[in-house]
């Protein structure tokens, strides 16, 4: 799968943040703010953004004039984010949801899904022809079925809300089913895990639809979730000998790939993943 976007020429600096709700547990200013270090990059910002959906669109519009050249997008934005976009690439409108937005020039909204191949260089291997089960149904589960079926990979789908669901199936031929199953690869889109009030793992496992003996079955478990320690789904998955993909792992990875449309300039992906991880700002 080819990444998003393309580096060239430096673009103009400006102002840049991560558009959420709730978004202030995102590591996402200090990944950009280390990158501009390490490259001395001069004139560039990067910012929390917490914006409620009755306020999105309205809240977009406004940012070019207060100069900002860029955006990320987060929950619950991603498919308002590409509904309000003069123009998205090829990616972002198969996969229905953008969680980068690019202000040009010349006043135009440019929307981009780097969620997808994030997710997939996170992996750090090759899914195609692996069994693949997504949790979930919103605009981050969209690019993991996406970028998956496009990796060649056979991927179900189960949400608590069938409905939200059969979305998927009908976009990317994944096939739905009423309570996770056995595969070789788990990947939770969903917000589960986010609240640190779920103190136990086995509330964390209900909540997901999983039991231990399910959770041992796969081979890899990913968790969109990240925090200041590793998710109990995933600690659970190590405690069971699965190998584990972190949320910050590809949050560094589709950061990258934003960072580079923005700047025009190779992304330092070693700096930011580090600063993903130690929370430096």
């Amino acid at each position: 799968m080819a990444p998003a976007g393309a580096k060239g020429a430096p673009r103009r600096p400006g102002r840049l943040g991560v558009l959420g709700w709730p978004v202030a547990h995102s590591r996402s200013p200090a990944m950009h703010r280390a990158a501009f270090a390490a490259l001395a990059l001069e004139g560039w910002s990067y910012q929390l953004l917490p914006v409620p959906p009755e306020l999105f669109t309205e809240t977009v519009r406004a940012l070019p004039a207060a100069g900002f050249v860029g955006a990320n997008v987060t929950v619950p934005h991603k498919h308002a984010a590409l509904a309000l976009a003069d123009n998205a690439s090829a990616a972002a409108r198969e996969i229905g949801a953008a969680n980068t937005l690019t202000f040009e020039p010349d006043g135009t909204i440019s929307a981009e899904n780097t969620d997808a191949p994030g997710m997939i260089a996170a992996l750090g291997f090759d899914p195609a022809g692996a069994d693949a089960v997504v949790l979930g149904a919103g605009g981050t589960a969209r690019s993991a079925v996406w970028a998956l079926r496009a990796a060649g990979a056979h991927v179900a789908v189960w949400n608590r809300t069938p409905e939200r669901a059969r979305s998927l199936e009908q976009a990317f031929g994944a096939r739905l089913i009423e309570r996770p199953e056995p595969a070789d690869l788990l990947l939770n889109c969903t917000t589960v895990g986010l609240d640190d009030g779920l103190s136990k793992s086995e509330n964390t496992l209900q909540s997901l639809g999983l039991d231990t003996d399910l959770l041992g079955s796969y081979a890899t478990v990913v968790d969109y979730v990240y925090g200041s320690r590793e998710t109990l789904l995933l600690a659970a998955a190590r405690g069971l000998g699965v190998n584990v993909v972190d949320g910050r792992a590809i949050l560094a990875e589709q950061g990258a790939l934003s960072f580079e449309l923005w700047t025009g300039l190779p992304a330092p992906r070693a700096v930011m993943a580090r600063a993903v991880v130690e929370g430096s700002s």
